[in-house]
């Protein structure tokens, strides 16, 4: 009896393993590589894998795994191992040239379960903008972007954090905003 529970807690250990930030970010430079490569068997993606580009969901195989060739000159990787979640933001070469990218993985006993693209390319009227839209230049500026890339990554001190919670509210504040159409709403930076 008493080796049959210790098999049970290590077979527990084993298929309900966390994700810690290194196994999240070898989860994202795997998923990343996989799609350049046009090879999705290397990744680490589960049996219900399911992936999104602009909301639109894509067959493993389809849509970035047969366009994408590398990634570009800005990349940001950013990770929440209390939530599972792994994220991308910054430049991909394609076929048809480079676009912005942002990409979030969720990652359950340590396989891809779930990635989710917000994809902005030349010309392309963006989401939610239907057939015939002008695209804008405000999704779409590769060149600003690489002259004025996003912080480097920094660990903050811990007395200088805010609560997960606070940062929670901050970020639900901009969708609050973009809902109401009401600047005011979003916690933002003095100037942003």
């Amino acid at each position: 009896m008493k080796s049959l529970v210790l098999l049970a807690a290590a077979a527990g250990s084993v298929f309900g393993a966390s994700c810690d930030r290194a196994c999240l970010k070898t989860a994202l430079d795997q998923y990343l590589n996989a799609v350049a490569s046009h090879k999705p068997a290397a990744a680490p993606l589960s049996i219900g894998f399911r992936q999104t580009e602009n909301a639109i969901v894509k067959r493993t195989g389809t849509g970035l795994w047969e366009s994408m060739t590398s990634l570009g000159k800005v990349q940001r990787r950013y990770f929440d191992p209390v939530e599972g979640n792994a994220a991308y933001f910054g430049l991909i070469e394609e076929t048809g040239g480079p676009a912005i990218a942002t990409v979030r993985l969720k990652v359950e006993d340590r396989k891809i379960t779930e990635a989710e693209w917000v994809i902005s390319r030349k010309n392309d009227p963006g989401i939610g903008q239907g057939a015939g839209a002008q695209a804008t230049a405000a999704y779409h500026d590769v060149e600003y972007l690489i002259a004025h890339p996003p912080p480097p990554e920094k660990t903050l001190a811990a007395k200088d954090r805010l609560s997960r919670a606070d940062l929670v509210g901050i970020t639900n504040s901009y969708f609050d905003g973009l809902s109401a159409h009401d600047g005011k709403m979003i916690i933002a930076h003095p100037g942003c």
